[in-house]
């Protein structure tokens, strides 16, 4: 994030212009979690609220919006006393916990996805996969951010097209920690060619309008996922 000219502008202004509170969160959501991925914020950081709020021009109101969304994706944590600290590197052990619920969760959304589609609900399906092959791939996250927005929308349409309030809440609470292994690694995405066969493979099979096929898909790429994700992931 780079320091900004002069001190904070009253809420509900940027660069000038009035905007609602709901637009300067996002802002300020956006330039922490790029500040996050591309490892200028680093593990166990300190995350001042007022030296946010002074870096990026807006009130701390924002930021502890921004904070409060990030806390909810395992990103970054909320310590009694001391305010917000960016969360660990995640070790083998947190990404093998972290598969074994994403194995627990996914297939069972593809089953009942496949199930319950509907041609709609496929088209979209389809375009997140077209959009995953198109994006950048390059090492700074504002290269990659299209890629990991259209991984991220292909499973949570999966979930919702389960239609079961109760799987998009236990997906949902997997949050950010699904893409946490790429923290602070500043490669970008390394496993494109893999992932984009592998949800290519899950759409596949959803279009057979076989729900144990559609399972099975998942649970291939969950588990290709788990095993490139440990081996990237540190030991302690």
């Amino acid at each position: 994030m780079q320091p900004a000219s002069s001190g904070s502008r009253p809420e509900g202004h940027y660069a000038g212009r009035p905007v609602s509170r709901q637009v300067l969160a996002d802002h300020v959501y956006e330039e922490l979690l790029a500040s996050l991925m591309d490892g200028r914020l680093e593990p166990g950081a300190a995350v001042s609220i007022d030296g946010t709020a002074r870096e990026l021009n807006v009130s701390p109101t924002p930021v502890r919006e921004a904070l409060a969304r990030l806390e909810h994706t395992g990103m970054v944590r909320r310590v009694a006393l001391k305010g917000y600290r960016v969360a660990p590197m995640f070790t083998q052990e947190d990404f093998a916990e972290l598969m074994e619920a994403r194995l627990a969760i996914e297939p069972v959304n593809a089953r009942l996805a496949c199930a319950r589609q509907t041609p709609a609900h496929h088209a979209e399906l389809a375009t997140a996969v077209a959009d995953l092959k198109k994006a950048p791939r390059g090492p700074s996250f504002a290269e990659y951010r299209d890629y990991l927005e259209a991984d991220e929308r292909f499973h949570r349409l999966i979930a919702e097209q389960t239609g079961n309030q109760f799987m998009v809440a236990a997906y949902a609470a997997l949050g950010g920690q699904v893409q946490r292994f790429r923290l602070f690694g500043g490669v970008g995405i390394t496993d494109a060619e893999q992932a984009i066969a592998e949800h290519q493979a899950v759409l596949d099979a959803l279009s057979t309008g076989d729900p144990e096929q559609a399972a099975t898909a998942m649970v291939e790429h969950v588990q290709k996922v788990r095993g490139r994700a440990i081996a990237d992931a540190p030991a302690e």
